[in-house]
């Protein structure tokens, strides 16, 4: 409940920006049949971490401390709604397309009163305190000796990873005749924190500026000083592509996503965020905003704004708003702030998106390691989005920026919550858009550095280190969803053993920040100096904001929503409405380009960095010939976009 995701790491200099830390490290955990519930009760599976086991128990938490927890709500129809979710976006169901209002939606599968007055009727009676309720869950507080009692189980601290973190002895449970009420409970097996409420957002961050010089279009700037790579002279990276190009690219024709509302999540919200954009697109060629266009939802109060680092989230924020804007110039965009970086309060953000309506499609640029993720936690997600698909609203996840995760954490694994089912994962390229506009390649995204040498005459230990790349692989927890069969070959969905499990991403787009996207931001400078300024940026965090942004086209050609889009996006795959990226789509010959920064990130006082970076080059994952682990079924191409038209 209280883990901490990460914005996606929106690398634009050195992938420099750090990822911040999550909260816990927690483990994946599963039901066990020697681990029986009391009778006359219902188990609350997933609520005991793997990690709570005999050698690392450090005994029992004291009777005393506070828990804060969350009991969701499974709703009248639990087996209903996730039948009539898969139905309604499946285009070979008769039922496709067949979506409910948001009161419908409640009606039909949302928790009732009686279920919100018996589940918090249990939970006063066992001591706690109800500190709110909603259609979605109950929360509350109290001391371990209540929380005990009611969920019949105890509490211990347990070591983890050096420190101590509390969590149940064995599986959480509700009373039998409350099993059809409650979907999980989450807060029980997480690390103490203390949040301040009514907190000020900080101002905006610390400048970063890009040094040059660049390339206007892949290629446009040769770096003939500087030593070859790869057997050839390399393109100086692009100062930043723009909208112009990226819809280009992805074959936005004519479309401009009029009509369609894309919702954007993340932690916080820019305080100069509606300036910045406005500004940009006047810069940039870009429409300009019309009124009501842009709008924000802000939560009451915000909290945890030192330990998620507010002000880091600003820079994508602008990202997200911006790239979404400069491909679907005619879409309204509603940004939806989450009251911090923590799980509740992002779950919040994405429930006031579906119990009002108040977007078609929804970008999220933010995420976690899937062994931070626990099933309760997956659940409690997991309904929102099913939820949501039954109103015709799609959701899409960056699917992470460390490749493999290997470089990052020390195991192969996939990011959370893009490894759900229920979402749109999208992965990322290195994109070449050439002289006028036109699309010449894609790699995978994954980048090798190498310094240039103090004699200036070759690249230090070249191709050199791993720094960043698109994330993907094969889920260890969840199975492989039907939209995947006969699609994701099974050298990738049975990775980890005998059974096909869900493997991300879906689909992809430019995400390299060696080949990616300008944006512009209100910055604090190192003179104190606050003012506007533009950067190229990438991540996955650029992938999502422009598949959100190509959806808004495609809806616009559908004039119906697509909803959840996978089993669309899947019953297209193998055609030439796809770019079927690979990592060397020139040949034999791998690419690269170069980079010029500055040493401090914002102007030459420091000096000056000079390196090569390498595409397609994405730790053990590799984009080849059909579905992969990189970029999933590949990226839009020319009649993506027209496609959904002509498929009603």
């Amino acid at each position: 409940m209280r883990t901490s995701r990460t914005r996606r790491r929106a690398v634009s200099m050195a992938a420099t920006l750090p990822l911040l830390a999550g909260a816990l490290a927690l483990g994946i955990p599963s039901a066990h049949a020697a681990d029986p519930v009391p009778s006359g009760r219902a188990a609350l599976t997933g609520t005991k971490p793997t990690w709570a086991t005999g050698a690392a128990d450090q005994g029992a938490t004291a009777d005393t401390n506070k828990v804060d927890a969350r009991v969701y709500l499974a709703g009248r129809d639990a087996k209903g709604l996730t039948a009539y979710a898969a139905a309604v976006s499946d285009p070979s169901s008769a039922s496709y397309g067949k979506f409910l209002t948001a009161a419908q939606t409640q009606q039909r599968f949302g928790a009732t009163e009686e279920q919100i007055a018996a589940v918090t009727s249990w939970l006063k009676s066992a001591g706690l305190t109800v500190t709110g309720s909603n259609q979605h869950y109950v929360s509350v507080s109290g001391d371990v000796a209540a929380t005990e009692k009611a969920f019949a189980t105890s509490l211990h601290n347990y070591r983890k990873g050096g420190r101590t973190y509390r969590a149940p002895v064995r599986t959480a449970s509700a009373p039998g005749a409350l099993a059809d009420a409650v979907l999980t409970v989450t807060g029980l097996d997480n690390a103490p924190h203390k949040a301040t409420h009514h907190e000020t957002l900080p101002g905006p961050g610390p400048a970063f500026k890009n040094s040059g010089p660049f390339s206007t279009y892949y290629g446009s700037n040769i770096a003939t000083t500087l030593p070859d790579a790869y057997g050839t002279k390399v393109p100086y990276a692009v100062k930043g592509y723009t909208g112009k190009q990226l819809r280009a690219a992805y074959g936005a024709g004519g479309y401009t996503g009029k009509g369609v509302t894309v919702a954007i999540t993340d932690a916080y919200a820019s305080p100069t965020m509606a300036k910045d954009a406005q500004r940009y697109a006047l810069r940039n060629g870009d429409k300009a905003y019309k009124h009501g266009q842009y709008s924000e939802v802000k939560p009451a109060d915000y909290n945890s704004v030192e330990a998620c680092d507010a002000a880091g989230w600003y820079g994508e924020e602008s990202l997200d708003v911006e790239a979404v804007h400069a491909v679907a110039p005619d879409a309204d965009i509603v940004y939806v702030a989450g009251a911090s970086c923590n799980d509740p309060d992002l779950l919040d953000a994405l429930n006031k998106i579906v119990d009002h309506r108040l977007a078609d499609i929804v970008s999220n640029s933010w995420g976690d390691i899937e062994a931070n993720e626990t099933p309760d936690v997956a659940a409690a997600y997991d309904q929102t989005f099913k939820l949501g698909a039954v109103e015709g609203i799609g959701f899409y996840f960056s699917s992470g920026d460390d490749g493999d995760e290997v470089a990052n954490t020390g195991k192969k694994q996939v990011d959370t919550p893009a490894n759900s089912a229920w979402v749109t994962a999208v992965g990322g390229t290195s994109l070449a858009v050439g002289k006028g506009d036109t699309y010449k390649f894609e790699t995978g995204w994954g980048t090798l550095k190498a310094t240039l040498a103090a004699d200036g005459k070759s690249w230090t230990g070249f191709p050199g280190a791993y720094t960043s790349g698109a994330g993907g692989g094969t889920s260890a927890t969840v199975k492989q969803p039907f939209y995947q069969r006969g699609v994701v070959p099974d050298a990738l969905a049975k990775a980890n053993g005998p059974a096909r499990m869900r493997t991300i991403p879906d689909i992809a787009a430019v995400a390299d920040p060696n080949t990616g996207f300008l944006v512009g931001q209100t910055q604090t400078f190192p003179d104190g100096a606050v003012k506007y300024d533009e950067y190229r940026i990438g991540g996955t965090s650029l992938a999502a904001p422009v598949i959100a942004g190509v959806q808004a086209l495609a809806q616009q050609a559908r004039h119906f929503p697509i909803g959840f889009a996978n089993p669309s996006i899947y019953a297209r795959y193998g055609s030439p409405l796809y770019h079927d990226v690979t990592d060397h789509p020139l040949g034999a010959r791998d690419l690269a380009v170069a980079r010029v920064d500055f040493v401090n990130g914002v102007d030459a006082a420091g000096g000056l960095a000079t390196s090569v970076r390498t595409l397609g080059k994405d730790s053990s994952l590799h984009a080849v010939r059909g579905y992969d682990d990189v970029t999933g079924v590949g990226t839009p191409s020319r009649g993506y976009v027209a496609s959904y038209g002509r498929h009603h």
